[in-house]
């Protein structure tokens, strides 16, 4: 079984290693829609694979990082794509938070990806 909880970031953001020309090499903003896959065996005392609120408890910390911040000013994210934030969130999550499973995030309504840690 796979659960998942998804999250809002506004944040704002250049990617430093594109041409001047590129739209995304100035500054600009995104609503960052984040979803938190965990998998794993329904448990047969709660009946779910996890509490959401144990989820939000564990991500709440990452929020406080990311929501309205300028994601280039944040260690490890000097060159703040979505593939590697996602990588960012999964290597924050993945020690804590069991059955860690997929990283989504879509920075607009067309675009995004989806991570599920290093193969």
């Amino acid at each position: 079984m796979e659960l998942f909880r998804e999250f809002i970031l506004e944040s704002a953001r250049r990617l430093p290693n594109l041409p001047e020309s590129h739209p995304c090499a100035a500054m600009h903003g995104h609503t960052f829609r984040i979803q938190i896959h965990v998998q794993g065996p329904i448990q047969s005392t709660t009946g779910w694979v996890m509490d959401f609120s144990e989820l939000d408890r564990h991500v709440q910390d990452l929020r406080g990082e990311l929501d309205h911040r300028v994601l280039n000013d944040i260690a490890g994210l000097e060159n703040p794509t979505t593939e590697l934030l996602a990588r960012w969130i999964w290597q924050r999550l993945q020690p804590t938070v069991p059955g860690l499973s997929r990283i989504v995030i879509q920075e607009n309504q067309n675009s995004g990806c989806v991570y599920t840690g290093e193969s």
